[in-house]
């Protein structure tokens, strides 16, 4: 997994980047949301994809393909919660300003 952070670094920040801006967009369209059940199923996806990269069920560049995914998934979501967090503070901020 280290050789993969060494050699991917920069596929990792654009992840974080991309997930940022994606983030930063999700505050201003407000879509429609993610259903429990389909939020439930998409976290056992990520569970057994998961359960496969450690336990190399998933053989040669097939695993290597889903090793690389789930480890840019961490800064993808990060950068999400990140954008999110930060349009919001400013959006409300401004809000504040313009009610004072």
């Amino acid at each position: 997994m280290a050789y993969l952070v060494m050699f991917h670094w920069g596929w990792l920040l654009g992840a974080l980047l991309l997930g940022f801006a994606m983030g930063w967009i999700a505050v201003v369209h407000r879509g429609p949301g993610v259903s429990r059940t389909q939020a439930g199923w998409l976290g056992l996806l990520a569970a057994a994809l998961l359960a496969a990269a450690l336990t190399h069920l998933v053989p040669g560049r097939p695993g290597y393909w889903v090793e690389l995914a789930l480890l840019m998934l961490g800064p993808y979501v990060a950068g999400c919660a990140i954008g999110s967090l930060l349009r919001a503070w400013v959006v409300r901020r401004s809000v504040a300003t313009r009610t004072s």
